[in-house]
Parts: C-alpha cells; sequence; structure tokens
C-alpha cells in the first residue's frame, strides 16, 4: 500500500498529537496545522512541517496541500469542551462545523482521496440503549455533539458528490498519555476526570468533584468507556489504511474498549498510582450527564486491523500520572 501525506489538522492538541506520532512512528510523511487555542508547539514532533494558522483560511491550506502534495487529512481542529458549547454555541457552529466546511472545500478542489474525522459518542446524546452501537439514533443533546454530526452529514453527502472517501471515529472517553512521554494532555481548565484527578495527584487542584452519587448504577456514579490516547490514535492510522484499501467505501465507528468505568473505580486507579488518595468531593448532578456510555465496538474490532495495547485503567492513569508530573517538572 503507497502511504499518501497527511495533513493532521489540530495536530498540536491532545489526540492530533498522538496521531502524528503514531503516523510518524508508522513511517508516514507528515504535516501538521494547528492555530494553537488549544494545541502547543512543543508536542510536534521534529521533522514535522507545521503551520501555524486555521483550517478555515484558504490560502494557506489550499498552499499547504498544493506545496506538500498531501493525499490525505485527518480532521481533530476544533473546540471540544461540552458545558462551554452550552455557553457559547455559535462559538461551536462556527470553529466545528463552518471551518470544517472550508476546510471540505480545500480538499475537494485539492483532489484529496481520504479524510478522516475526529468525531464523539455525544452525536448519541444521552442513548437509551448501552452499549451504544453505530447505528443507534444520532440525537445529541449539546451544541458539541450537533456540531460534530453536522460535520459527519457534510462529510457524508460531499463524498457521494466528489472523488473522495471519509471515516467518522466516534470517541468515547479519551485519556492516558504517550508511554514514551512524548505527548499527554496540556490544555488548561480541562473538564475530563482522569486529567482533572491527575492534576489534584500533583497539587495542582485541592480536590475532585464527583459530580452525582444517585446514578442507577452500582457505587451510583456514572459509568464511562475510558480509551488509552495511544490506542485511539493506532486507530486511526488503521482506519486510514482501511480507507486507502476500500476508496468506494466510508467508515463510521465508535472508539472503545466496550466496557465501563465508574467514576469511583476510576479514582481508585488513581489513588494506586500516586500511593497517597486524592480528595474528593461530593457534588450534585451536572445537567445532561447519562449514566452510562459505553461503546459498542465490534465494527472496530471485525473492521480494522487493530487491536487495543493499553486497554488497562491502571496503565491508562499510570501513563497519565506521569505526564502530569513531568509537566510539573
Amino acid at each position: 500500500m503507497s502511504k499518501p501525506a497527511v495533513l493532521v489538522t489540530g495536530g498540536a492538541g491532545y489526540i492530533g498529537s498522538h496521531a502524528v506520532l503514531a503516523l510518524k512512528d508508522a513511517g508516514w510523511r507528515v504535516a501538521v496545522i494547528d492555530d494553537l487555542s488549544n494545541g502547543d508547539r512543543s508536542v510536534v514532533p521534529e521533522g514535522v512541517k507545521f503551520f501555524h494558522g486555521s483550517i478555515a483560511e484558504r490560502v494557506l491550506v489550499d498552499s499547504i496541500i498544493d506545496d506538500l502534495g498531501i493525499g490525505a487529512i485527518m480532521h481533530f481542529a476544533g473546540s471540544i469542551v461540552v458545558p462551554e458549547s452550552v455557553e457559547k454555541p455559535l462559538d461551536y457552529y462556527a470553529n466545528n462545523t463552518v471551518a470544517s466546511h472550508a476546510l471540505m472545500e480545500a480538499a475537494v478542489e485539492g483532489g484529496i482521496k481520504h479524510i478522516l474525522f475526529s468525531s464523539t459518542a455525544a452525536v448519541y446524546g444521552a442513548p437509551e440503549v448501552v452499549p451504544v452501537v453505530e447505528d443507534a439514533p444520532k440525537l445529541p443533546i449539546n451544541p458539541y455533539g450537533a456540531s460534530k454530526l453536522m460535520t459527519e452529514r457534510m462529510l457524508e453527502d460531499a463524498s457521494a458528490a466528489y472523488p473522495f472517501n471519509f471515516g467518522a471515529l466516534r470517541y468515547f472517553n479519551v485519556a492516558g498519555a504517550d508511554p514514551e512521554g512524548r505527548s499527554g494532555q496540556k490544555g488548561k481548565g480541562s473538564t475530563h476526570l482522569i486529567k482533572v484527578a491527575v492534576e489534584a495527584a500533583v497539587g495542582k487542584r485541592e480536590h475532585v468533584a464527583v459530580y452525582g452519587t444517585d446514578y442507577p448504577t452500582p457505587d451510583g456514579t456514572c459509568i464511562r468507556d475510558y480509551i488509552h490516547v495511544s490506542d485511539l490514535a493506532a486507530a486511526h492510522v488503521a482506519a486510514l489504511e482501511w480507507l486507502i484499501a476500500n476508496p468506494e467505501q466510508n467508515l463510521a465507528m465508535n472508539c472503545g474498549y466496550g466496557r465501563g468505568l465508574s467514576v469511583l473505580e476510576v479514582l481508585d486507579a488513581v489513588d494506586r498510582a500516586n500511593g497517597t488518595p486524592v480528595e474528593r468531593q461530593m457534588e450534585p448532578r451536572r445537567a445532561g450527564d447519562p449514566p452510562q456510555l459505553i461503546a459498542g465496538n465490534e465494527r472496530l474490532l471485525q473492521t480494522l486491523d487493530w487491536q487495543p495495547k493499553y486497554n488497562d485503567i491502571d496503565r491508562i492513569v499510570g501513563d497519565a500520572l506521569t505526564w502530569e508530573r513531568k509537566l510539573s517538572g
């Protein structure tokens, strides 16, 4: 299989930077575009061309595609904080949907053959059936999920009209850090449980808030499906290989391990990794948090040449804590 040059949008961000590492480790030619609103230039490895700017800047994107002979795009750029999307919906539609439209136009005019899109389990909203399978109803309950679903729909319609295929990978809860310590989660003000907990473990926060202890789950706290970011990055490389091998077909699939852990189980793992307990503060439920979100991942396992390497909560938390300690010096 010939490997086209890949443009990674948002490649200085958390998940995008791990995809860049996975591509580079596997011998692909990679370039990154990132406006650094959430990303960090330092996690882009040496030898990878970096362009500072927005995916909505057509002159810049057109020149990257032409000058580097880009044949595929991995699209991670966008805004990702659910509560913020409720407060600033127009920002999210602008940054996630409108900017993606501009990127797609550039891709079509530039002759791009494959687009892999960073989507989310938020497209399902609060599903009634768990585990969630790919053909479950798409009923997002916040502007973040809706903006991602709109982009999926644009890709579907555009791929029917123009000569490219696409994949949409719907993530559940992404956590951990590169096992070699090359990248990890850096964004300030994170709302992700494991990031918040390891920040508390190294003294950056006084406690971890547990939102809701009265859910219909075994210990009363929400259950989520956590996937190690490096396993997720490997799934992106496998999905791109699949798109190249199946140019007439598109791909939409969940990315998770197919099993859930409660908030308290995750915090127990953080305590084990840290050696001392992290302070927990019980809070009321947050609006819009479904009791359980677990990926039906049969399609992922059956379609792609992919098997998880790090599907253990102690490994996920351990890598996240190692990275957080590195950031703390």
